[in-house]
C-alpha cells in the first residue's frame, strides 16, 4: 500500500492541502479505506480510466464522502508524493 505521511501540493493549487496528513494512493486501497470509514475526502483524476474512477465516485457518494476531481493522474501522483500517476487518492484519519 502506498501510504505517505507528507504529501506535496502541485504548483497549480487545485488540490486541497494534503501535507501533514496520511495519504493513500490507488483504487484498491481506497476501496478498502472507504469501506472501513477512515476516509476524510477522495481525489480522482479526470484522465484516469472511468472503469476505475466511476465506481469509486459512486461509493463515495453513497458514503457521503467528498470527491474532488483533479485534471491529471500525474498531478495527483505528485500531490501524494509518489513518482507515478495515480487514478485515485484519499486523505485518511
Amino acid at each position: 500500500m502506498d501510504t505517505k505521511k507528507d504529501g506535496r501540493i502541485p504548483q497549480c493549487g487545485i488540490l486541497p492541502k494534503i501535507d501533514k496528513n496520511k495519504v493513500i494512493a490507488g483504487a484498491k486501497q481506497l476501496r478498502k479505506a472507504i469501506a472501513k470509514g477512515t476516509v476524510k475526502y477522495v481525489c480522482l483524476a479526470k484522465n484516469a480510466d472511468p472503469a476505475i474512477t466511476e465506481p469509486l465516485a459512486q461509493q463515495c457518494k453513497a458514503q457521503g464522502i467528498t470527491c474532488i476531481w483533479v485534471s491529471s493522474m500525474q498531478e495527483l501522483g505528485n500531490a501524494c508524493g509518489i513518482d507515478v500517476g495515480a487514478a485515485a487518492a484519499a486523505v485518511i484519519d
